[in-house]
């Protein structure tokens, strides 16, 4: 009984948008606007043959790489400004500075420094997606129980011990926090990268579409994206429900009581 509430709180709305969808197109001859069953029939043309592999591979891969890079760049250089203080103190106006710029308008920058490569496109995601992870380790690690930390100190455990067993389980709802922000940027900034001289990937992809005015499959495009957001997101779900069970675990014994 549990799981089919689930299931019907997940598919609910998407149901229920796309009963709306189809009522509004009955008897419509809006060229920019295609019919449910002719976006079905054209996403499994377009999508479920040699783009798949020339295309959504080659994208998902770059997300992947830019994202995870973008990851261990900010939990180690988070949890690094976080404990030194003075350290924290000469860089923070420098990262505000780079943290408000668009990493959309670094595009151009990469271009000419890098190229139109792969390199650039994975540059320009790693450039977005590590300020969210960046930030939110800096202020994790910051918010470390001060009498935990005296504790460890009274105990002798310092280094890398220290940041395993205090810093990093004190300071990782906040670096899930960031990772989950870094996600939903990383896809945009993948699609982004993609418009800019290139000739493979999502973002090309529906561009060439656009212009070639094939709306059916431009917006068959569009929800390869949003189907990739939503699995990018159960994905993470899954991971944090694991990742910080211990921390999930404490908190409904906290409501309990």
């Amino acid at each position: 009984m549990r799981t089919a509430r689930n299931i019907g709180y997940i598919l609910g709305l998407p149901v229920l948008l796309v009963l709306v969808w189809w009522v509004s197109t009955l008897g419509s001859v809006n060229f920019f606007v295609p019919k449910p069953a002719d976006l079905v029939e054209t996403f499994g043309e377009v999508w479920f043959g040699e783009r798949f592999f020339s295309d959504v591979l080659p994208s998902l891969g770059r997300l992947v790489v830019g994202v995870a890079v973008a990851i261990l760049i900010g939990v180690v250089g988070g949890v690094l400004i976080g404990s030194v203080r003075w350290l924290r103190s000469l860089l923070e106006p420098t990262l505000e500075f780079f943290r408000a710029i668009p990493p959309p308008v670094l595009v151009p920058v990469l271009m000419l420094l890098m190229g139109i490569t792969d390199s650039m496109k994975v540059m320009v995601i790693i450039s977005g997606c590590v300020w969210p992870v960046l930030l939110n380790t800096i202020e994790g690690v910051r918010a470390v129980d001060p009498v935990l930390s005296d504790s460890a100190h009274t105990y002798g455990i310092s280094g890398w011990a220290r940041v395993r067993y205090l810093v990093l389980p004190s300071a990782s709802p906040q670096i899930m926090a960031g990772v989950r922000q870094s996600l939903s940027l990383g896809l945009i900034l993948m699609v982004i990268s993609e418009m800019f001289a290139s000739s493979s990937g999502l973002g090309f992809t529906i561009v060439q579409f656009q212009r070639s005015f094939a709306i059916p499959e431009m917006w068959s495009g569009i929800v390869v994206l949003g189907l990739l957001g939503v699995a990018t997101s159960f994905i993470f779900q899954w991971a944090e429900r694991n990742i910080l069970r211990w921390y999930h675990g404490q908190k409904e014994v906290e409501n309990a009581a």
